[in-house]
């Protein structure tokens, strides 16, 4: 076997927590990214690039937030997209009145809105949680829709209420064809996903994960549940935000409000479910599930049919797999894909001693 951990010792402590501690899991990360970036690009059609592999990259990142804020942090939220849609009209209202902001940048100033937002709205975390932060959560999706619906400020004043993305570039480099803007989707995802999963494994990240598991333990050993959670809530609003923003920019070019309402908040809730809580793989893999199920029903569906299966059927069965498929891994594995992919791996590492 080729992958298995038995006879490989690590000397420092700094090689036994390292993000990929054994050789073949760098070796495979190195060989993901050298397809993403090189061989993807070049072999990838225009519908491949913009219909699939550019949402499920920014799904992803969305996942990866608000994975930060439930999964690690123990925090429900519905208002991811609410906070997604902070992060789009935040962008293009800098692009509209600081013109000579870099698009990284503006990017990260996005980001940085959604995350001071997130924290206001993650107040009540203190006092309540569970089913009742939720709520409160729904509540500000509701409201952020409804704020820049009403508000003419944040579009504009354009009569559609609509926000039309400006030419992108980029170190002097335009971002207008199918393969530049995957990149740079690539390129921002690949770096918030490291940085997420270096803070999981941190100081940070036992935080939040101490105030899951028992936020009254925690708090007694010198946690300060202040302190966790309203992180925990911009952090991941950080990333939603950014998400959002590469969604208006990179992925539709025009949106409006209602592209981020509640059943996208419920979409991102899926995603975590499926792919798993707690687990930034399981953020990409959640996501890769939620874009691709509906393809592959989809043309199940007119195959079997000949091409006569209407498109209320379709969707209609799309939402019912969803469904029993959320109760199938709430039942049968909680954790999601991602614990599936770890168990496999721990079964090879352990290869050939009995596990």
């Amino acid at each position: 076997m080729l992958y298995r951990e038995a006879g490989q010792f690590k000397a420092t402590y700094q090689d036994d927590q390292a993000i990929f501690p054994i050789p073949q899991d760098r070796w495979g990360m190195a060989v993901i990214l050298i397809v993403a970036f090189a061989v993807i690009p070049a072999i990838a059609n225009d519908y491949w690039l913009r219909s699939i592999l550019i949402p499920f990259l920014i799904y992803s990142l969305g996942a990866i937030g608000l994975n930060i804020l439930t999964g690690y942090a123990g925090q429900l939220s519905l208002g991811t997209a609410g906070f997604m849609a902070v992060g789009a009209f935040a962008a293009y209202n800098f692009s509209i009145r600081l013109p000579e902001v870099p698009l990284l940048v503006n990017f990260a100033l996005s980001g940085l809105i959604a995350a001071g937002v997130g924290v206001l709205f993650g107040l009540p975390s203190l006092r309540i949680k569970g089913f009742y932060l939720a709520v409160a959560t729904l509540a500000a999706q509701f409201f952020l829709i409804w704020l820049f619906t009403r508000v003419g400020w944040f579009t504009n004043y354009t009569p559609s209420g609509v926000i039309t993305a400006p030419r992108m570039h980029v170190f002097g480099i335009l971002i207008d064809s199918s393969v530049s803007r995957y990149l740079l989707t690539l390129s921002v995802v690949a770096v918030l996903a490291l940085a997420a999963k270096n803070m999981v494994r941190g100081n940070i990240g036992r935080k939040w994960m101490a105030i899951r598991d028992m936020d009254i333990a925690a708090e007694i050993i010198g946690i300060s549940p202040l302190g966790a959670k309203l992180s925990a809530f911009a952090v991941s609003s950080f990333y939603c935000g950014v998400a959002g923003a590469l969604w208006a920019y990179l992925y539709l070019g025009t949106v409006e409000p209602d592209a981020f309402g509640i059943d996208r908040s419920f979409q991102f809730l899926f995603m975590i479910i499926i792919g798993g809580l707690g687990s930034i793989l399981g953020s990409f893999l959640g996501a890769g599930f939620i874009v691709l199920l509906p393809i592959l029903i989809t043309n199940v569906g007119y195959l079997v049919s000949g091409g006569s299966l209407p498109a209320h059927v379709v969707t209609h069965t799309q939402f019912m797999i969803f469904g029993a498929l959320i109760v199938f891994f709430l039942i049968v594995e909680p954790h999601g894909l991602a614990r599936l992919w770890q168990i496999g791996k721990e079964k090879l590492r352990l290869w050939p001693f009995p596990y």
